[in-house]
């Protein structure tokens, strides 16, 4: 007989609060990210890894300890850590002869590999050779993505999931323009993915609407794409289904384009043409003709009446 799964009861307010934690969520919290260092690195891809841990604070950890794992061969320490600190999202650094300044980015589903994908930095500029005035930390990036590779490859359209995947923070219902002060870029030229990182500056003009200007504050590389490692699309499908509550219902005749412009279609009844009153002019009067035409209809029918009022009803239909 197979063994029985053990149930784990909390025996401390502190334990059930964790388990609770835990348990599944209409609306997710924030995912968060563990940074690693593999066996073998390089200063360039560390300090890479670090500036993308600043822009993800608060919501990443770095993990100081080296770990002697290679992702595309080994899982089990990734999916062990997203089960006990509840973070679905990792990115490591490693680097040797083969593969220099290597960086892997990943995610989880259930705790196991979903999606992984495999970069060569080049051309790096650090955050902190950019001698500008940086952004708060938290706060929300607008995401970027230029070039149809992204549309038209399917491996570049998964690794753009996985990009907002990673650096989606809280869903905001509503937007301060105060509040936008960070842009990411993601450029896909053949196989390299440009990222470029800028400040929005709100300058003075003249209506209401603010001028923007673009500060580039780093860090900037460019990430050559080498290995990825995609779920299947059932699985993938799987993974982004959402609760019924949450699935906006449609209302009827009602549609929206994509500037968010909201349409409706009303439905009239049949309308009666001769008892609508037209504009009074003399192109739209009645001839003589029509107006005898009309007095003798009438005193044919005020005569039918007279004469047997039972068939009045079906005259009148014969009529119409």
């Amino acid at each position: 007989m197979p063994a029985i799964t053990r149930v784990v009861k909390p025996t401390t307010h502190r334990g059930k609060r964790a388990i609770l934690k835990k348990e599944p969520k209409l609306i997710e919290d924030v995912k968060q990210t563990l940074c690693y260092k593999g066996k073998n690195t390089s200063p360039i891809v560390v300090d890479f890894m670090k500036d993308l841990y600043t822009l993800k604070k608060p919501n990443a950890v770095l993990m100081q300890k080296k770990n002697d794992v290679l992702p595309f061969e080994d899982v089990t320490l990734f999916e062990k850590h997203a089960a006990k600190y509840n973070a679905p999202h990792f990115m490591i650094a490693l680097h040797n002869k083969k593969r220099p300044h290597n960086l892997v980015l990943g995610r989880m589903y259930e705790n196991t590999l979903l999606d992984m994908a495999e970069f060569g930095i080049e051309n790096y500029k650090a955050l902190k050779d950019f001698k500008v005035p940086k952004i708060s930390e938290g706060i929300k990036p607008l995401l970027v993505f230029n070039g149809e590779l992204f549309e038209n490859n399917h491996e570049l359209n998964r690794i753009k999931n996985l990009l907002v995947d990673m650096f989606h923070r809280e869903s905001a219902e509503k937007i301060r323009l105060q509040g936008l002060e960070h842009v990411l870029s993601f450029t896909a030229v053949e196989n390299k993915i440009m990222l470029r990182s800028y400040r929005i500056l709100l300058k003075k003009s003249d209506c209401r609407i603010p001028r923007i200007e673009l500060e580039e504050i780093g860090p900037r590389a460019d990430l050559v794409c080498r290995r990825t490692k995609l779920a299947s699309q059932d699985l993938f499908k799987q993974a982004c289904k959402q609760p019924k509550e949450l699935k906006v219902k449609k209302k009827k005749n009602i549609s929206k384009d994509n500037l968010g412009t909201t349409f409706g279609r009303i439905h009239v009844g049949a309308q009666n043409l001769n008892s609508i009153q037209t504009r009074k002019m003399k192109g739209l009067k009645k001839t003589m003709a029509e107006k005898k035409a009309e007095r003798k209809r009438k005193l044919s029918e005020t005569q039918v009446t007279d004469e047997n009022p039972k068939k009045v009803k079906n005259v009148t239909d014969s009529n119409d």
